[in-house]
């Protein structure tokens, strides 16, 4: 098939999902409890800074996006990028994974800024590079797949670094988290060195067009731009609030212990690297967006299932927690994929390669999600919850934060997929007519020699 990348190729283009991903998932479910439970922070002074430092980073990335679109270089747009926000990522990482008990608000504040902006320049960057390795409808949730199962795989690879230190080499669990960040500081390098040796971009248009704030604005006008960030926030948010109440619910109202919790937490994650390879799929027979609509029912039922099940049942919280994991990757890998036809639908409105802050446009989304989700510890805390004394009020609404909410969010998802407007036969029609204005706007071809004129010429 044309513009089909090799396995091995899209291997290599994903190794930066695995130190990544390593970061975003502590970001969200280790960290904030982290900081509140042993280095002494109040619950509500982390969840303000992990809210308040995402917000702020996500107008950053209009900026980012804009910048990408106007950089050419001989690496292209994307890949400069992901090189010059790296070193952030590490450095902002080791602080905050090997901070000290008697660090205070400002400590953990500064380094969430440092770590938020590489962050952000290296998930934008490389998610954006990801957009333009193929132009056909079905490849691109190919391409999408292999990035989301990088993504599965770090997370799996890092949650698995508590369980060993403790078990292995009698580590405690903030043992547990400094390991976290050396796998991120080590990896980091080596696998963005990898992916930008081994796997090429295409050439950028060489018109640079305007792509600042405003034109960040009018692609949030756009209806199919629209439904896809509903979809992709509130699937964000969902598993964001049951990921950063994880291990309050599993250890208070379930009766895990921190330990036993992290392993279950890792059965999720292994099974979301199955569903990294179903859904694509499965949008392949249904199309993108009814699968999506398909994964965000079955997260619903799931998650209200996950309270059903009795407490202390090992047995039961596994199987809860594979089929909980398998629509995780559906709402990432189909979303940008679906971004990157909705830059084919602008690209024939406007004539602008608006890559970049599409990209940039879906970014924030995910980071508002998560941000709104940390804000359930406050919340949380509003209610009646206290980590360290049981309450029936307060352990009500951590159940319904914890299953009510995310379920209904996903139920909206699906409502809203199925009145999306971009199939697979929209998006073909959208690039026959790109393929055609593209072939118009060629110069005429020099015409051949006739070698009959050159030689009467010569006899005159």
């Amino acid at each position: 098939m044309a513009d089909r990348r090799s396995s091995w190729s899209l291997a290599a283009f994903a190794a930066p999902c695995l130190p990544i991903s390593a970061l975003g998932l502590p970001l969200v479910v280790y960290l904030p409890e982290f900081y509140a439970s042993e280095l002494g922070l109040s619950l509500s002074a982390v969840g303000a800074a992990f809210l308040i430092v995402r917000l702020i980073d996500i107008f950053f990335d209009p900026f980012i996006g804009g910048m990408m679109d106007r950089t050419r270089t001989r690496w292209g747009r994307f890949r400069p990028w992901l090189v010059m926000g790296s070193p952030l990522v590490m450095i902002g990482a080791f602080a905050l994974f090997m901070a000290q008990p008697g660090i205070g608000p400002v400590y953990l504040w500064f380094w969430l800024v440092v770590t938020y902006a590489g962050y952000s320049m290296v998930v934008l960057s490389h998610t954006a590079w990801a957009s333009v390795l193929s132009r056909d409808y079905e490849q691109r949730s190919r391409v999408y797949g292999w990035w989301q199962a990088g993504n599965v795989v770090g997370m799996i690879l890092v949650l698995t670094l508590p369980p060993i230190m403790t078990y292995f080499f009698k580590g405690d669990h903030a043992a547990g988290i400094r390991s976290m960040g050396w796998f991120i500081v080590i990896l980091i390098p080596l696998s963005v060195l990898l992916a930008t040796r081994t796997v090429g971009e295409p050439v950028a248009p060489l018109i640079r067009h305007a792509s600042g704030l405003t034109q960040y604005l009018a692609l949030i006008k756009r209806r199919s731009v629209r439904q896809l960030l509903i979809a992709d926030l509130l699937m964000g948010l969902a598993p964001g609030i049951a990921g950063a109440l994880f291990f309050f619910f599993f250890e208070r109202i379930k009766g895990f212990d921190k330990t036993e919790a992290g392993l279950l937490l890792l059965l999720y994650f292994i099974s979301a690297l199955a569903g990294a390879s179903i859904w694509p799929m499965l949008a392949k027979r249904l199309g993108k967006h009814r699968a999506l609509a398909v994964a965000s029912v079955v997260y619903a039922v799931v998650q209200v299932c996950a309270v059903l099940t009795p407490a202390g049942n090992s047995w039961a919280g596994a199987l809860v927690l594979i089929l909980a994991g398998l629509p995780y990757s559906a709402a990432p890998l189909l979303v940008r994929s679906m971004m990157a036809d909705i830059g084919d639908e602008e690209r024939l409105a406007s004539g602008a390669d608006r890559t970049g802050l599409l990209y940039a446009i879906v970014n924030g989304t995910v980071k508002l999600g998560h941000a709104l989700a940390i804000g359930a510890f406050p919340l949380l805390a509003l209610l009646g919850f206290d980590p360290k004394l049981p309450t029936a009020v307060g352990d009500t609404a951590l159940i319904a934060l914890y299953s009510i909410v995310p379920a209904a969010l996903g139920l909206v998802v699906a409502v809203v997929m199925l009145r999306y407007p971009l199939d697979a036969t929209r998006v073909a029609e959208i690039q026959r007519q790109l393929t055609a204005r593209d072939a118009a706007a060629l110069p005429p071809p020099e015409p051949e020699p006739d070698p009959n004129a050159a030689l009467a010429a010569s006899a005159e």
